[in-house]
């Protein structure tokens, strides 16, 4: 399986640029306006970002997130458990970037899942099916990637729609 540099380039050259620009505010949460129509979006209730990035950007009704490995955001530290546990911790971390932002899970669009053990597909499955349900269900990717941040199992990023167009 290749991985297509466009989505990662264009995500990366997207956040340098932002982070760049935006001023960093301790402790803030929620939306803030960018130029140009874009906001950054950040939560005390997912992991901070630890670069030069952000957790999320809405523009022209659309968030984009940054992926989520299973850091608790109390202890930055991946929580321990196994595939089910990380990903639940993910999807719960996204939850909450997507929350700050206005949005619920309902309105997700496109996820990307990335697994560093493709045998742990099912087990991935099975929570992520707990969080977007028949009816409400992204389109999805799921690619296997040699290793993630901090030896995690799982990462996911997604788009969400926000405002109808």
């Amino acid at each position: 399986m290749g991985r297509s540099p466009w989505p990662w380039s264009f995500f990366l050259e997207m956040t340098t640029a932002l982070f760049l620009r935006s001023e960093r505010r301790s402790g803030s949460v929620g939306a803030h306006r960018e130029s140009k129509g874009r906001e950054v979006v950040t939560t005390d209730k997912a992991p901070k970002a630890v670069g030069p990035y952000v957790q999320a950007v809405k523009a022209d009704g659309f968030l984009f997130t940054a992926g989520q490995i299973g850091l608790d955001p109390a202890s930055g530290k991946l929580v321990e458990g196994g595939i089910e546990a990380q990903t639940r911790r993910v999807l719960e971390n996204l939850k909450a970037v997507v929350e700050a932002a206005g949005g619920s899970l309902t309105q997700v669009v496109k996820t990307t899942v990335y697994l560093t053990d493709l045998s742990h597909f099912q087990a991935m499955n099975q929570v992520y099916a707990t969080f977007f349900f028949e009816g409400h269900s992204p389109a999805r990717s799921t690619v296997g990637v040699a290793e993630l941040p901090l030896g995690a199992l799982v990462e996911i990023e997604l788009v969400a729609l926000l405002e109808k167009r």
